[in-house]
């Protein structure tokens, strides 16, 4: 055959009998199997000459009859954030790491495995997916000693942090690592007893145990932020850099799609409650004017963003921030 004499039509017609059997014969292509696995669960930024990269622990679902207010009003407001089942309402549970450039300091360590179901815990291997080292942390900074905010700071009786001070608001140390106080708590309180005093023992016997009692700076740039209510001692801390602020606030709000646009609304892990709703509707006020950033423990993950007035409303807005890399 000679192929300078073949016609365009005739090359055409025998290209399409070729594609035809192979088409036929070629064998079919299964569907690819299901992954389920998430991407590692940290998420960086920048403040000023800090990194900050928030840690994620895990997520679960809570039941909004913990919530307490109106229950109509609570109900539309879940509704309304497409949450339609009352009994497991979404959460997210997370910490955040700060480097400074002279000090690795963690911000609350998650729950360790300690409490609530298999799907939180994470948080250790997010900081190792993350770059860093446990053994690297100079400093723990909890805001208060529930088992989602403390847990993860031990295991099997060890310092998941050998080398780091853990340090709190004396006031929660006094009230959580109490045997007379646990003794009195309801059955189902007391497992944060249990967590905060199994915890704080492998530090209390390395000396790395230092509750506090002033307001002063901690490390420079890092602050403790008076946030009373939720529990004896609940502390936020405020971090600053090169004139930029993020507040790590702790446990102000649970439920964001509720407690944002009614933060009168509080929630039965309060110790406090008049005093937690007073001090959230206070300080929604003025995060919101000042435009803060925030690191919020229980707002979807990363937990990072800031609040607006909501329109026509007594209410305010969660913005996440926006996902951005650092290159």
């Amino acid at each position: 055959m000679n192929l300078s004499t073949i016609s365009s039509r005739t090359l055409l017609a025998l290209s399409l009998a070729l594609a035809g059997t192979f088409a036929a014969t070629a064998p079919a292509q299964a569907a690819a199997p299901l992954q389920h696995q998430q991407v590692p669960g940290f998420y960086r930024t920048m403040l000023g000459d800090y990194e900050v990269t928030a840690l994620y622990d895990g997520g679960g679902t809570i039941d909004s009859n913990l919530l307490k207010g109106d229950p109509a009003l609570i109900q539309s407001l879940l509704a309304r954030s497409f949450q339609n089942d009352p009994k497991h309402v979404s959460a997210t549970v997370q910490g955040f790491l700060v480097n400074t450039g002279s000090k690795l300091v963690l911000i609350d360590t998650g729950t360790g495995g300690h409490w609530g179901p298999s799907t939180l815990g994470k948080l250790v291997k997010n900081l190792k997916a993350s770059g860093y080292k446990p053994e690297q942390v100079d400093l723990v900074l909890l805001t208060h000693l529930h088992g989602d905010h403390a847990g993860g700071i031990y295991k099997d009786d060890t310092r998941v942090f050998p080398n780091a001070t853990v340090m709190m608001k004396k006031a929660d140390a006094d009230f959580w690592l109490s045997k007379e106080i646990m003794a009195k708590a309801p059955e189902e309180a007391k497992i944060f007893f249990q967590i905060a005093q199994a915890g704080s023992a492998p530090y209390i016997a390395a000396g790395k145990w230092k509750p506090y009692e002033g307001m002063d700076e901690i490390v420079p740039g890092i602050a403790p932020y008076a946030i009373p209510g939720h529990t004896p001692g609940h502390t936020g801390y405020m971090i600053s850099s090169k004139g930029q602020s993020l507040l790590v606030w702790g446990d102000v709000a649970h439920v964001g799609a509720v407690q944002m646009p009614h933060p009168e609304v509080g929630i039965a892990f309060d110790s406090d409650s008049a005093t937690a709703i007073k001090t959230r509707e206070a300080l929604l006020v003025k995060l919101a004017a000042d435009k803060t950033m925030i690191a919020a423990a229980h707002m979807p993950f990363p937990g990072l963003g800031r609040l607006r007035k909501a329109d026509n409303s007594a209410g305010y807005e969660w913005v996440p921030t926006t996902f951005l890399d650092l290159e």
